[in-house]
């Protein structure tokens, strides 16, 4: 039987070997499409080849493409677990043409992968095709020898493919496989199509035509081909089964599942475990992208998946975290052909153990209340939407997750009084989404990279540089000759653009008739894009063009950027492999780094951190560059940095020597990472590094912020300049401050108790008169306002009196000068008859204040006006006669 790595190997094979480029996956963050979430078919990546807009080395593709569906209008999870084939995360087989080939060979390509690499029987096979789609239909009798029953004509659009309201489109062929007779369901377009006898198991797109605003279709000038086959649907087909779930891979999931919670893969928990295992794949493979949980945008999407998966975990019995240990599963399943999970296997584990720890936690809460609320609920009434949002909004339940929890109770959920609960607190769910985040103007820089070629960088050897102006960009449009604000395209430059953390490069760029000062520089398209400010005459195009960028500016951020280097790997060796980056900023005067960790750093730890940051500073190893293929450099041990988009070819980073100390062996290289950023040429050009602090930066995810170079040397000054006020306030040296203060703390602690006491003695010296209690209905009572203490002092003035008394009740208001505090005690002797309690709450109204609190024999409270204060004595007198008589 064929795994389904052969069958996708298989695939991958034959369109290599009929000339097709065998490009990886993109990532399930689509970088190309605004519009999208993530990625959910193998176009994403391509959509610019489709329009045009970008033009690649190859007219012909074929991808294994990871895809999510799991929200906004492609969104599949509620039925993940209970259908056959419904799945959040899922493979998508396919091949491409950009205007190469078209139906009358990818007709062909089809059916001979389907019918001999796959051995799939011809008289199992029938077609749809859109109802005027002739070529089509004359193309599968020609090449398969279908005859008309088997060849379908669907008039409607789902056998017509639009990448939206306007642009690309065209009919499309769906390939069917006939399950027999034994199982119910008819043909596409049939009453019956919804059951399962036929399966569609191939969709061809012939992107021919293009939509215009006005309504009207025209042919494309290049006609392209888009196919996609689930590689899970025909891993079930070749595997002699009819639900996804029972594939190898699938099966080899739920069975780690099962051994997890020691349960049977196929008795009562059947669908908790198939729910696990897509889960645990959708989960893998988003933090495998940089996606991690939160509550908004992608974050929230991946925090539903997870903690749905979860839930079910939970409900097989299981007490402790369970789906951190199915990572190793996944892995060895998966992790030969997507290596990235082999990548990010540490964060991975680490990110499902932490989330699922905080959600056990409020998980029983949760359930417990809906189960106290569907207890006063008829059989036949839904869940009020307001409970249900009280679920989301302080358990953190997602509605779908409380969906899934009644599905199984026979109930459902008010979704509309959900939705009202909602609009006062807009869900981050619901909120709009931006994309990905590419500029909305992308298409210029494109038509400008395809008319005028890229822009050559140099930066990484020289500061300045001779080009010429390609394109002038101002007010979003080309111009031939500008001054004011423009964006300039040259065709190469010294100045880096933003990317990776690294901010872009300032300076200026001269020509014969102007100075533009450039403020920043970004990249897009394969255009460096300078930023500018004509402050001198114009400049225009094709003008040649001196470039000089900010020396001083320049050395300051590649000395930051390199200390984050230097600084990830010692956050690694401290904290653990989980740790990886999740953003960072190196700017001239500051460096900043998000990494993944789920606990703050300690003083200790910081300490270490920076020690041996400034440790590779100080050994002076050469920082060395080179250029090598993804898989060499990821072969090599290279770590991938957080947001780069990588090529054929990457820049690998290496510095430091290791001293057969702590991790490694001597003599190996202490950092390496994959990296397009300037950097300096030994380490001990940094200067020197200091770690300014630590923080939380969202969930899962620290922050530390630091200084190198002149920066990190001024900040030190400052410091020693701050000590050495300080010993001279102190009268000491600057080695002894610390001493000296710990002197003085505990000097100071020493005089307050001093007095503390000294006030209590005065408050308990009064008068004779003013000491003598009264006597209430029997019980002996002292009732006073006390002068100079605080409320804190009022316990062990009662217990004293108290004591003094020998039986009877203290009531003492304490005239801070501020808010006024009360206190009750009572002896042991009479508190089953009076509460210390009942009488604070009693004096507390007078003094303005609410509630109040202790035990029968100690309580206190506190008001809000001391001119109340006769007023409380009183009310807790009358308590005390009310309860006497």
């Amino acid at each position: 039987m064929a795994s389904l790595n052969d069958i996708r190997s298989t695939f991958l094979d034959f369109f290599a070997r009929n000339g097709h480029q065998v490009v990886d996956s993109s990532p399930l963050v689509p970088r190309n499409d605004p519009t999208l979430m993530f990625t959910n078919s193998g176009m994403v990546q391509f959509k610019n080849l489709f329009t045009g807009v970008e033009h690649r080395d190859y007219q012909r593709a074929t991808t294994s493409q990871k895809c999510v569906r799991a929200g906004g209008k492609h969104n599949d999870l509620d039925n993940v677990g209970y259908t056959a084939r419904h799945h959040t995360f899922f493979e998508m087989l396919g091949n491409f043409s950009f205007g190469d080939y078209f139906k009358s060979e990818a007709i062909p390509f089809a059916w001979d992968l389907l019918t001999k690499d796959f051995d799939i029987p011809k008289d199992r096979l029938l077609v749809t095709v859109y109802h005027t789609d002739d070529e089509a239909a004359d193309m599968w009798k020609k090449v398969a020898g279908l005859t008309d029953d088997r060849i379908i004509r669907i008039p409607t659009d789902d056998n017509f493919w639009r990448m939206g309201p306007t642009g690309p489109c065209g009919p499309c062929t769906e390939i069917f496989f006939d399950h027999g007779p034994d199982i119910w369901g008819g043909p596409p377009g049939s009453p019956d199509e919804d059951g399962d006898r036929f399966i569609e198991i191939w969709n061809l797109v012939f992107m021919q035509n293009e939509q215009h605003d006005d309504g009207r279709l025209t042919e494309l000038p290049n006609q392209s081909i888009d196919t996609g086959m689930g590689l899970e649907r025909i891993g079930a087909l070749l595997q002699g089964k009819h639900d996804n779930y029972d594939t190898d891979l699938m099966r080899a999931l739920i069975e780690a599942s099962a051994n997890a919670t020691s349960s049977d893969p196929d008795g009562p928990g059947k669908t908790h475990h198939r729910v696990i295992a897509d889960h645990l794949r959708a989960t893998s493979f988003l933090i495998a992208d940089g996606v991690l949980p939160s509550n908004d945008g992608r974050g929230y999407v991946l925090r539903r998946i997870m903690r749905r998966a979860m839930r079910h975990a939970h409900m097989l019995g299981t007490q402790d975290p369970v789906m951190h240990r199915l990572v190793p599963a996944l892995v060895t399943q998966m992790g030969a052909h997507f290596t990235e999970l082999r990548e990010a296997q540490a964060l991975i584990t680490e990110t499902l153990r932490a989330e699922e720890t905080r959600f056990r936690q409020t998980l029983d809460r949760g359930l417990k209340l809906l189960d106290a609320e569907l207890a006063d609920l008829s059989d036949d009434q839904n869940l009020p939407g307001a409970t249900a949002f009280k679920l989301y909004d302080t358990f953190g339940f997602p509605l779908d997750l409380t969906q899934d929890a009644l599905r199984e109770r026979g109930r459902k959920v008010d979704v509309d009084g959900f939705d009202a609960a909602m609009d006062e607190q807009k869900a981050r769910a619901r909120a709009a989404w931006s994309g990905s985040g590419e500029a909305a103007d992308a298409t210029i820089w494109f038509d400008i990279a395809d008319r005028k070629g890229t822009t050559e960088f140099l930066g990484y050897k020289t500061e300045t540089a001779e080009g010429q102006i390609l394109s002038i960009v101002a007010d979003g449009a080309e111009t031939d000759r500008a001054d004011g604000t423009v964006q300039v395209i040259t065709n190469q430059t010294p100045f880096y653009g933003e990317s990776g953390g690294q901010v872009g490069d300032s300076g200026f760029i001269r020509t014969a008739t102007g100075l533009a000062r450039v403020s920043d520089t970004r990249k897009a398209a394969g255009l460096h894009i300078h930023i500018a400010e004509v402050t001198e005459g114009h400049i225009a195009t094709g003008q040649p063009a001196k470039m000089e960028l900010d020396h001083d500016r320049r050395s300051a951020i590649r000395a930051n950027h390199s200390a984050t280097h230097l600084l990830h790997e010692a956050l690694r060796r401290a904290l653990g492999e989980h740790v990886a980056q999740r953003g960072s900023l190196n700017a001239p005067d500051r460096l900043r780094f998000d990494f993944s960790h789920g606990a703050a750093l300690s003083p200790e730890q910081i300490k270490q951190v920076e020690a041996e940051v400034n440790a590779f500073i100080r050994q002076n190893s050469p920082v060395d560059t080179r250029i090598m293929t993804p898989d060499d450099a990821r072969a090599l041990g290279a770590q991938a940095l957080f947001g780069e988009k990588y090529g054929d070819e990457v820049r690998v980073v290496s510095m430091g020597t290791l001293t057969g100390s702590g991790k490694g062996a001597e003599g190996d290289t202490y950092s390496l990472e994959l990296c397009g950023g300037t950097h300096v040429t030994r380490t001990g050009d940094i200067g020197a590094f200091v770690v300014l602090g630590d923080s939380a930066s969202s969930a899962g995810v620290r922050r530390v912020e630091a200084l190198s170079g002149q920066p990190a040397l001024d900040y030190l000054r400052a410091q020693d300049h701050r000590l050495a006020d300080v010993a001279l306030a102190l009268k000491t040296s600057g080695a002894d401050v610390p001493a000296r203060v710990r002197a003085l703390m505990d000097e100071r602690r020493a005089l307050q108790n001093e007095v503390a006491q000294l006030k209590r003695q005065i408050a308990m010296g009064g008068g004779a008169a003013e000491d003598a209690p009264q006597d209430v209905g029997g019980i002996k009572l002292i009732a006073r306002v006390m002068q100079g203490v605080g409320g804190k002092d009022l316990p062990a003035l009662i217990d004293a009196m108290k004591d003094k008394m020998g039986s009877g009740v203290v009531v003492l208001v304490a005239d801070t000068g501020a808010k006024p505090a009360v206190a009750a005690g009572v002896t042991a002797d009479l508190t089953d008859r009076i509460s210390a309690v009942d009488l604070v709450r009693a004096a507390v109204t007078e003094l303005g204040g609410k509630g109040g609190g202790g035990r029968p024999d100690m309580a206190q409270g506190g008001g809000a006006d001391i001119a109340g204060a006769e007023a409380a004595l009183k009310a807790a007198t009358d308590h005390i006669a009310g309860v006497s008589a």
